[in-house]
């Protein structure tokens, strides 16, 4: 079976957001079960969420076998690497960036399909990047990443507004552009924890 872009990149960003749940899982000693829910909830929470506000039903999941499958093998992989938990979280920022990145780009495609105003369509690229990490953090008992000074939210905005503008405004191919823009999410995201890059504090 033959993938196109659109389906491998939302394919690719359910594995690396299911990895992201399951070492999350891992650092806080979560069972098996434990493991398979919080690899789900990271990898499905923020595209449910998208479809659900435009409509589509039922939610792309549960009509997508291969995603479930690809949920699965990255909790596998995870609870069989069990033992380098101690460098995890180094893993889980790389993996939650990718995600973040590559599920932008999806849902503000599934907001351009629906025929929806470009600036609902970078905020449903947000919603699909970033809430499924939300959810994670949540049930986790974290500060969740979305709220706080971190370079999150804004990393995805960047890069879909990138996106949006370029696919408009220039005659690049639109698989190129896609790829920059996740490499524009991506890379923000990350050199904002190298460099510790924050938002200014809100205060009373």
């Amino acid at each position: 079976m033959s993938l196109t872009f659109i389906q491998g990149l939302e394919l690719s960003g359910t594995f690396a957001f299911a990895i992201s749940g399951a070492t999350a899982a891992i650092n806080k000693s979560y069972d098996v079960i434990g493991l398979l829910a919080l690899a789900f909830v990271t990898a499905i929470g923020g595209g449910t969420i998208r479809d659900l506000l435009i409509g589509a039903t039922p939610v792309a999941w549960m009509t997508d076998e291969l995603s479930n499958t690809a949920i699965i093998v990255a909790a596998v992989i995870a609870a069989l690497f069990f033992s380098y938990v101690k460098i995890l979280q180094r893993w889980l920022n790389i993996f939650d960036a990718i995600g973040l990145g590559m599920f932008t780009i999806t849902g503000i495609n599934k907001g351009i399909a629906a025929g929806l105003p470009i600036p609902v369509c970078v905020a449903l690229g947000v919603i699909t990047g970033a809430f499924g990490g939300l959810l994670r953090d949540v049930i986790t008992g974290e500060q969740p990443i979305l709220f706080t000074r971190e370079i999150y939210a804004v990393a995805s905005i960047a890069g879909g507004s990138l996106y949006v503008l370029a696919s408009v405004f220039t005659p690049l191919p639109g698989g190129f552009v896609q790829s920059i823009s996740v490499a524009v999410i991506v890379g923000i995201r990350l050199l904002s924890l190298r460099y510790n890059w924050q938002l200014p504090r809100l205060r009373q």
